[in-house]
């Protein structure tokens, strides 16, 4: 059964209109040429018109009956007070299009977009590309030669872009390049991280939202944050600057002159005005790395700046503004501490609406090998000089590189000393055996006194986030140790069952039923802890 067409479209005041005399049918009229084709029967035209061109609209309904009688005519007045308060006209028409009764089953609607303001026609795109009105957009255009009975002519436009296929690549393309920015074109093989990128392509394309990146030192949440503004400066989504700041630098009265600004005389050493890189951040974006170094004060100046766009400057009687993004880092777990009192509950809130946590390198042994192409492909761009692996080292180092001996405590900051001394050494422009035997036992002796030694600061940081440090100071340095190693080959594992066979490699040979997921879960039990928390 065909459908039955039915158009909705505005009254339109000039072109709609004429004098009430024969001359009228002498000039195109938008509307009425609707009912005017030979090979269109349309149904039913819903007018939508306001209070003050009532008269109007029924002049034009007579003639639209006169044309065409089989079509049905209904006016509808909406109480629009000014056609170009975009507020006023797409919340009358919202109200319309919710009360309508819509029938897409025995109904297909087009929907007029060539009459009304200016305002007006975009409401209805608006609208329609929403699904508010679940139909077609339809644009007329008068004939080349105006004269009685031409009716001009019409085109529906279907804004489901999957229909097609070149618009439709063109935007899957642009998606891609913008992950592969991201990323800045390494391959990374790491499904979850993979995910998360094209999440924060998403986001970054459709929000101002504040954004929190958590993960360890050297992690890359910097890299990152700087990759996500360029993506939006590329796409003109910001003008102003990218500022970054590691909050755990600042200190005392500096800290709130620096992020906020300060007035001649606020403080001893004040003695110029000082704008502060919220300011300098206008229009751009901010980055905040280790914002949960900030200090309590700190952070109600920055909930306010980020919610109303305005602060106070230190020592100042009047308000500021500034229009930013605010990308916050931390390798803190923010949630425990703002249970210990150390970090304000209404600012985590406020930046924990698209939060990622970003793995280290340990977490991601499949991404090593990306990522050092990656920095040799850097070096040799620094450095003008092509530099490679011959077969036997390039697996010797990724034997090294990918097995747990190797903690990458520093993450990509250690990949990258390591590359760059590789590199350097490289003779010829090729890093052999010896070059890599050599730098192996270099970063064995780097990690060598953190696993012998005091725990590592990121080891110690993440049972603190994990335990809290007054549980912490309660265990032993055996079990602490033992713990933090644990740990360390429980984030390198993609389940708690490979995790368990890791950990009990040796033992689990003698058991007729190993069961090392369980194992695993009552050493971990015994301190408090659950293979989810890690």
């Amino acid at each position: 059964m065909k459908k039955k067409i039915v158009i909705l479209g505005f009254l339109g005041t000039q072109l709609d209109g004429g004098p009430r005399t024969s001359a009228r049918w002498e000039k195109w009229r938008p509307s009425i040429s609707l009912l005017q084709h030979e090979d269109l029967l349309v149904d039913r035209f819903e007018l939508l018109a306001s209070a003050h061109h009532e008269t109007l609209a029924r002049q034009v309904e007579e003639d639209m009956q006169a044309v065409s009688p089989e079509t049905t005519v209904q006016r509808h007045i909406l109480p629009v007070s000014d056609w170009w308060d975009f507020e006023d006209v797409y919340s009358r028409l919202f109200d319309f299009a919710r009360s309508y009764p819509f029938d897409t089953e025995k109904e297909e609607y087009w929907v007029h977009i060539t009459t009304g303001t200016h305002v007006a026609q975009i409401c209805l795109f608006l609208m329609t590309e929403a699904r508010y009105f679940p139909g077609r957009l339809l644009q007329t255009a008068p004939p080349r030669r105006v004269a009685p009975g031409k009716p001009g002519d019409y085109a529906l436009i279907d804004l489901d872009l999957s229909r097609y296929d070149q618009i439709a690549q063109r935007f899957s393309n642009a998606q891609r390049e913008g992950v592969e920015f991201l990323k800045s074109g390494i391959a990374t093989r790491n499904a979850h991280f993979n995910l998360m990128i094209d999440e924060i392509e998403h986001v970054a394309a459709r929000s101002k939202a504040p954004m929190l990146l958590m993960g360890p030192t050297g992690a890359g949440k910097s890299f990152l944050a700087r990759r996500i503004y360029e993506l939006k400066k590329a796409r003109h989504q910001v003008e102003g600057p990218f500022v970054e700041i590691n909050c755990a630098t600042l200190h005392g009265d500096g800290a709130g002159s620096t992020l906020f600004g300060h007035v001649k005389g606020a403080f001893t050493g004040a003695a110029a005005d000082r704008p502060g890189l919220l300011r300098t951040a206008h229009k751009g974006l901010l980055f905040l790395d280790e914002i949960g170094e900030l200090g309590l004060d700190e952070q109600a100046m920055l909930l306010k700046a980020v919610e109303e766009k305005r602060f106070l400057p230190m020592g100042g009687d009047h308000e500021v503004r500034s229009d930013f993004q605010l990308i916050a880092g931390t390798n803190r777990d923010l949630a425990r501490e703002v249970a210990a009192g150390r970090f304000r509950e209404d600012l985590f809130a406020r930046i924990n609406l698209w939060t990622y946590s970003l793995p280290g390198l340990g977490d991601r042994p499949e991404d090593i090998e990306p990522n050092l192409d990656y920095m040799l492909a850097q070096y040799g761009a620094e450095n003008g000089a092509m530099v490679r692996f011959n077969t036997e080292a390039r697996q010797q180092y990724m034997r090294f590189a990918a097995s747990p001996d190797a903690p990458w405590n520093g993450n990509f900051r250690d990949l990258s000393a390591s590359v760059t001394r590789m590199a350097t050494l490289a003779d010829a422009g090729r890093i052999t055996a010896p070059i890599v035997a050599a730098e192996v036992a270099r970063l064995q002796r780097q990690w060598r006194p953190l696993a012998q030694g005091a725990p590592p600061a990121s080891g110690g940081a993440a049972l603190a986030q994990l335990m809290g440090e007054e549980e912490l100071e309660q265990l032993d340095l055996f079990d602490r140790m033992q713990l933090e190693s644990v740990i360390a080959v429980c984030r390198r594992s993609k389940s708690l069952s490979d995790a368990g066979r890791k950990l009990f490699a040796a033992s689990r040979l003698g058991k007729a039923k190993p069961n090392d997921a369980d194992r695993l879960k009552k050493f971990l039990a015994r301190f408090g802890l659950e293979w989810e928390q890690l």
